[in-house]
């Protein structure tokens, strides 16, 4: 009998993150271009230097496997109706060590990253679709993390 390996190690290599969203350098390797699962995006993200998003939230939800170093989840509150300038408030902060696990609901604004300007901090991202064969989006913006967002990022 014929046994099949259906094991394989492939490299996915890194590319940079768009710059503009996030607060400094960010790696990523994109998964789900590899192994095309047809439910959820999947990203290998290293956060170098302290560097954390800016608020976002995902459509269809996210869920975060530490796998490198001491990061931070933080949860924040919208308050107004404008889509691109309003006030926020933090609702929830988590530190996130290796072989932490946590699901981001879908539409939850947040931000998440490293919280060591000397340790990389790495997670993997499952990025849900919101519906069957509907790919996730995710909306950024700039902000002050504080107390107001000034705009929605492209």
């Amino acid at each position: 009998m014929n046994k099949e390996n259906i094991f394989s190690r492939v490299g996915i290599p890194s590319k940079k993150a768009k710059p503009n969203y996030f607060t400094g350098q960010v790696a990523a390797k994109d998964i789900s271009a590899v192994i095309k699962p047809k439910n959820e995006k999947i990203y290998h993200v290293t956060f170098k230097n302290g560097t954390k998003t800016k608020l976002h939230f995902h459509d269809g939800g996210q869920t975060l496997i530490v796998t490198k170093g001491t990061g931070n989840l933080s949860i924040y509150r919208k308050f107004g109706k404008n889509n691109s300038n309003f006030k926020i408030k933090k609702t929830k902060s988590l530190t996130l060590k290796t072989g932490d696990c946590v699901h981001i609901p879908a539409q939850k604004l947040h931000s998440h990253g490293s919280i060591n300007k000397k340790v990389d901090f790495s997670h993997i991202a499952i990025n849900s679709f919101p519906k069957n064969n509907v790919e996730p989006k995710t909306i950024w913006y700039e902000s002050d993390f504080k107390s107001r967002v000034t705009k929605r990022l492209k």
